[in-house]
């Protein structure tokens, strides 16, 4: 990868990503919690701000923008079908959208089930995911049905298994004590787990974390397999019932 990514801690939980490709000095932005530790990094690299990538309307990911905006005159990018509830964007995007930045191809998926018009960005090797699959668990579905984010969460795993998710929060250690509730004989939901601790403890985050680790630990990818369905209800349930019953078990814990 000729691109680098710094992870800026932001609010309480949140993350915002900085792409930054030292090659062609071009520079973007995932979504944009606050603008003033995202200010403190790009300034103290000696960039410029060139694009904001917006994955979904809520304010602690979009509250940030019209400062950086103002500060770099970067281009913020957005789904074209939810521009009426994002800062106004300079480029509209769908799922059939190709980009260049940062001189990588990027494409663009539709996620929805947390709100309806979220979407993740991919780059070669890198998905920013945001509030859709998070490292070991989702997002709640507050705008969508839990069809459409069993659905989104497939999308993503479709993806190559070596390719590193950039979610929006630092929600992984409660989500790794409801993982145990579930899979508490998982040996490598355990070592997960405790390898999160580990780096919490040292004030590190947990993100990104690998495709293929969210494969073999995150419950609400593992809600197709038959050893899950055992644990949630039934063998012969769908998968889309098995995730919908696990969703709602989250809600509660």
């Amino acid at each position: 990868m000729t691109i680098s990514i710094k992870t800026i801690p932001c609010l309480s939980d949140n993350y915002a990503y900085l792409i930054h490709n030292e090659r062609i000095d071009e520079t973007a932005l995932v979504d944009a919690p606050e603008a003033n530790p995202i200010i403190a990094e790009i300034d103290s690299s000696g960039w410029n701000l060139d694009y904001i990538l917006l994955t979904h309307h809520h304010f602690d990911h979009v509250d940030g923008v019209e400062k950086l905006r103002q500060r770099y005159g970067s281009k913020v990018i957005g789904n074209k079908n939810d521009r009426k509830r994002l800062p106004n964007l300079d480029v509209e995007v769908t799922e059939e959208s190709k980009m260049v930045i940062c001189d990588q191809e990027v494409s663009v998926l539709d996620v929805p089930g947390h709100t309806l018009g979220h979407i993740a960005f991919v780059f070669p090797g890198a998905a920013f995911t945001a509030d859709s699959l998070m490292a070991l668990g989702c997002g709640r579905v507050f705008e969508g049905t839990f069809s459409m984010m069993w659905n989104s969460l497939q999308k993503i795993a479709a993806l190559p298994r070596d390719t590193m998710i950039y979610s929006g929060h630092e929600y992984t250690l409660s989500n790794g004590a409801f993982a145990l509730t579930l899979e508490k004989g998982n040996p490598e939901l355990i070592a997960r787990v405790t390898r999160d601790k580990e780096q919490r403890n040292k004030g590190l985050p947990t993100v990104p974390s690998k495709l293929d680790l969210e494969l073999r630990t995150n419950p609400f990818m593992r809600a197709g397999l038959p050893e899950m369905k055992a644990i949630i209800g039934s063998p012969d349930m769908s998968d889309e019932e098995c995730f919908a019953e696990i969703r709602k078990r989250q809600d509660q814990f």
